[in-house]
């Protein structure tokens, strides 16, 4: 049967809407005359706001809703959403707060993901069976096929061509750079930073990220470090030879641009964090690898080390000289 709306609820992170793209995709490649609402936070809206699958998107003001008074003030929000009345639920995020904003929507029925925590499992009608080891596209699109959708042709990831930076003159080729990540050790460091973009010389680096660290970049290197919108930031990555980036959100959004690209994992798991793009390359274990020839197990594969910035830098080159 086909619904005649479904409600997304997938407030953040940018990495996991990434990865919730391609689902969404199916459900409305199988289900062309659906209205599709999805819930994201709101500084993550313009990836969405002009996706074709996307009937709208409902801004999450997450940022209003800490501390004492914000419990509050999320009740009264979630109790604004009991007008859409969907006919089916998607709860992505598996979070007590997603499994409360679910059914505040008063959907017919609300599915989940059999992983999910803080109890939130209990809040659903149906539940995708995931493995927590897979990928989070492969369990995503698991449940997008519970939910009726052909999930049988390839992986896509729509999203926005971006926005041009006015201002900045781009170089011909060049290297983009995102060496920052909230978790910790994920980051590089300032002189990682400064030894990466000098061993690259005379190619031109761009470094982008927020982040409050200071670093050098001189000669070939230029910052626009906390100075592109995330759209401008897409439209970087479009036009850049390279990327190499931390695990992290924008390395994700990069994956799903292009195969050239390096995914730096100091610790985390790559099988089930890292690109979501089998032609692309991962720094793991003192090693430089094809995403497809990655498998569990590998050696290294969760011991923690800093990467060896000469190694990756050889590798670009050698990427950019073919």
């Amino acid at each position: 049967m086909t619904p005649a709306s479904v409600l997304i609820v997938k407030p953040s992170s940018l990495g996991d809407i990434i990865h919730t793209l391609p689902a969404v995709h199916y459900l409305k490649a199988t289900f062309q005359d659906t209205k599709i609402f999805w819930i994201a936070n709101t500084e993550w809206v313009p990836l969405l706001e002009k996706n074709a699958d996307l009937k709208t998107v409902i801004p999450f003001p997450r940022s209003e809703f800490r501390g004492p008074a914000g419990i509050l003030k999320f009740v009264r929000w979630c109790r604004g959403l009991a007008g859409l009345q969907p006919d089916l639920v998607l709860d992505f995020q598996g979070l007590l707060r997603s499994a409360w904003i679910s059914r505040s929507a008063k959907g017919k029925a609300v599915f989940g993901l059999s992983d999910a925590t803080e109890g939130s499992r209990f809040c659903y009608d149906r539940l995708a069976p995931v493995d927590p080891t897979q990928h989070a596209v492969r369990r995503y699109v698991t449940l997008a096929r519970l939910a009726g959708a052909d999930t049988s042709g390839p992986i896509q990831f729509p999203l926005p061509r971006g926005k041009a930076i006015q201002w900045f003159k781009l170089p011909q080729r060049f290297v983009v750079l995102h060496p920052f990540a909230r978790g910790a050790g994920k980051s590089l460091s300032s002189r990682e930073i400064f030894e990466f973009v000098h061993l690259l010389f005379p190619i031109p680096v761009v470094v982008v990220g927020q982040s409050k660290a200071q670093f050098a970049t001189e000669p070939n290197g230029v910052s626009l470090v906390n100075q592109t919108s995330l759209l401008e930031l897409i439209w970087l990555l479009r036009q850049s030879t390279f990327i190499v980036s931390v695990d992290s959100g924008p390395m994700h959004v990069g994956a799903a641009i292009t195969s050239e690209l390096l995914s730096i994992h100091t610790w985390s798991d790559p099988v089930s964090v890292g690109p979501y793009n089998p032609d692309a390359w991962i720094w793991k274990g003192q090693r430089v690898f094809q995403v497809r020839s990655h498998r569990m197990g590998d050696p290294g594969e969760l011991k923690e080390e800093r990467p060896n910035i000469i190694q990756i830098a050889n590798f670009v080159l050698d990427r950019l000289l073919r």
